[in-house]
């Protein structure tokens, strides 16, 4: 059974994931997952921080080889949040280029 979450416990765990998207360690991926956690954060529930939390903890060239389309992530690790991420990049990449 899912655990109950008050709105207090969610926003403390928003801010330390929004933390953790601006800060992974590669300044590409930094520009990618802080302004995607800045933008949609604050409308995830508990299963998708989830989500999110998971992708924060696969190593940096893995993520960015995905959303750079050089390579596609496992059937194992696709999820909600993740299909949402390649819509956000693919967006921000047809702004920035148009």
């Amino acid at each position: 059974m899912p655990q109950d979450h008050s709105e207090s416990e969610l926003e403390i765990r928003r801010k330390r994931l929004r933390f953790r998207a601006w800060h992974r360690g590669t300044q590409e991926l930094d520009l990618i997952m802080g302004p995607f956690a800045d933008r949609f954060l604050a409308g995830f529930d508990a299963g998708e921080l989830d989500q999110f939390e998971s992708l924060l903890q696969l190593p940096d060239p893995m993520v960015y080889d995905w959303v750079a389309g050089r390579s596609q992530p496992p059937c194992e690790l696709e999820s909600p949040v993740l299909r949402q991420l390649f819509t956000y990049v693919k967006e921000r990449h047809r702004h920035d280029a148009g």
